[in-house]
């Protein structure tokens, strides 16, 4: 064993910084585009966007780029022709109308709030928004006007601060009152009579233990018959068969007719099982579509959406200064190369969805035609054969990048799917067989709801081959219940 030199020759892939974000870029969505176009409009002075206000009047900066004193003098001329121009303050005046004018308007001193404004009026208007009211401000609202002693309050607030998002006390009470102080010396019965305030509380169902509880708690406001009766005992006792709507054993346990029944079954279905979620924050999210599809000339054509897509430029003065300080102005010309990157990136990223939207628009012009039951099988590999493209890259193009079609707002990978063989030797793509199975359930006879088996056999029937257990799979994916939950009496 000793040192030695050695001369190997090998091929490998080097991921330059180019290629790096280029990738990155790619398998962004349109709204995280947007916040790495923002962060990189913060950190490169060099990259801006083509529709902001960039006036090369206002920088000094004539048609061509000035040199030397040139610069210097026009951004003073600039300078002292703005100030020339700026509005002096004026004297007080009346116009013809015989109306005081004084002038911008400003109010100040005690009692009154400044007029002016800032160009910041949108962050003014948010403060404006409505604020939702959460389910604790709800009931604490209810809390402060009840007739209680301070300290049946405190302990009330405490069973509202132990409640779900749904409205549920999950903890036992044994639970609660270990995290309460032992010198505060509450017993189980002082929680208990809180409990029973809280289920008087709006709305109605609130601090419930179970679901059979919270039903219950509902069904004992409302007025008395012989329908509101069964529907208790359901509640209480046999909420599992109403579930499984086993209504030949509800009927013997109950012992009523076929119309008590039927309304018990109605009053049930008209509660609230989470009334606390009323009150829950909902999140919006904004879906913005990179590609729309239009039918030009009898011909599906896929086109960006150019709301979608940023425009970005060099900016031309700081470009002007690196030109004429060539050789001192080393990080301005690395920002320089890294603006010119991120400019071709970002056309490369689009240009790479539109190939591949059309694309898949080509294959699946039957439904955009027809609809779901139209749709064909595809795979990743067959778009990446077509366009000479990696599979990873398709996977990267089609995730999170949404197409706006006449049927709705789609994401590129819905269009992508596993297939079954049919009797002919061809073909049938998992969304049809989905979209066949919506039809038949749909269609249905409510008293003779169809079993996955039939429904596996009717397909059959059509050339489709299919499992029972696969007709199950996609049933769940659909949000179907079982037959026995379908079935209506």
């Amino acid at each position: 064993m000793k040192p030695s030199l050695q001369l190997r020759i090998s091929q490998q892939l080097a991921l330059t910084p180019q290629l790096q974000q280029s990738i990155k870029l790619l398998q962004l969505s349109t709204l995280e585009l947007n916040s790495e176009i923002e962060r990189m409009l913060l950190e490169n002075p060099l990259l801006e966007r083509e529709d902001a206000e960039s006036d090369p009047e206002a920088w000094g900066q004539s048609a061509t780029t000035p040199s030397g004193d040139e610069r210097t003098d026009t951004a003073n001329d600039a300078a002292a022709e703005a100030a020339e121009t700026s509005p002096e303050p004026s004297e007080p005046s009346f116009d013809d109308a015989g109306s005081y004018d004084d002038g911008p308007t400003e109010w100040s001193g005690e009692g009154g709030g400044s007029g002016n404004r800032d160009d910041d009026d949108e962050t003014d208007f948010q403060e404006f928004r409505a604020a939702q009211t959460s389910l604790r401000d709800h009931l604490d609202e209810q809390v402060a006007l009840m007739p209680l002693s301070d300290r049946d309050r405190a302990l009330l607030r405490f069973m509202i601060e132990a409640l779900d998002d749904d409205g549920y006390l999950t903890q036992p009470l044994d639970e609660l009152l270990e995290l309460l102080p032992p010198e505060f010396e509450v017993d189980v019965d002082e929680l208990q009579i809180a409990l029973a305030h809280l289920q008087n509380l709006d709305p109605p169902g609130i601090g419930a233990r179970s679901p059979g509880e919270c039903l219950k708690l509902q069904l004992r406001l409302l007025p008395e018959s012989a329908a509101r009766e069964a529907a208790i005992i359901i509640v209480e006792q046999h909420l599992e068969l109403l579930a499984a709507r086993d209504f030949v054993r509800l009927k013997r346990h109950l012992g009523c007719s076929d119309e008590t029944l039927r309304e018990a079954h109605q009053l049930v279905c008209s509660l609230d099982p989470r009334p606390g979620a009323r009150f829950a924050a909902i999140e919006t999210r904004y879906v913005i579509p990179d590609v729309i599809v239009r039918k030009v000339r009898g011909h599906w054509s896929a086109t960006l959406n150019p709301d979608a897509m940023p425009k970005l430029r060099i900016n031309q003065l700081y470009a002007g200064i690196l030109q004429q300080n060539r050789g001192s102005a080393g990080s301005l010309a690395g920002q320089l190369q890294e603006a010119r990157w991120m400019i071709k990136n970002v056309q490369q990223r689009f240009d790479t969805i539109l190939r591949v939207s059309q694309a898949i628009v080509d294959r699946q012009r039957q439904f955009f035609d027809y609809g779901d039951v139209a749709m064909r099988p595809l795979t990743l590999r067959e778009i990446a054969e077509q366009l000479d493209l990696h599979e990873s890259t398709i996977s990267r193009v089609t995730t999170q990048k949404y197409m706006a079609t006449p049927r709705g707002i789609l994401e590129l990978k819905y269009f992508f799917g596993s297939h079954v063989a049919t009797d002919s030797g061809g073909a049938c793509s998992a969304t049809a067989i989905r979209a066949l199975i919506r039809q038949l359930v749909a269609a249905e006879d409510r008293k003779k709801p169809l079993s996955d088996a039939r429904i596996a056999e009717l397909l059959g029937q059509q050339g489709i081959v299919v499992a029972r257990r696969t007709i199950a799979k996609y049933r769940e994916s659909l949000n179907i219940p079982p037959v026995s939950q379908r079935k209506m009496i």
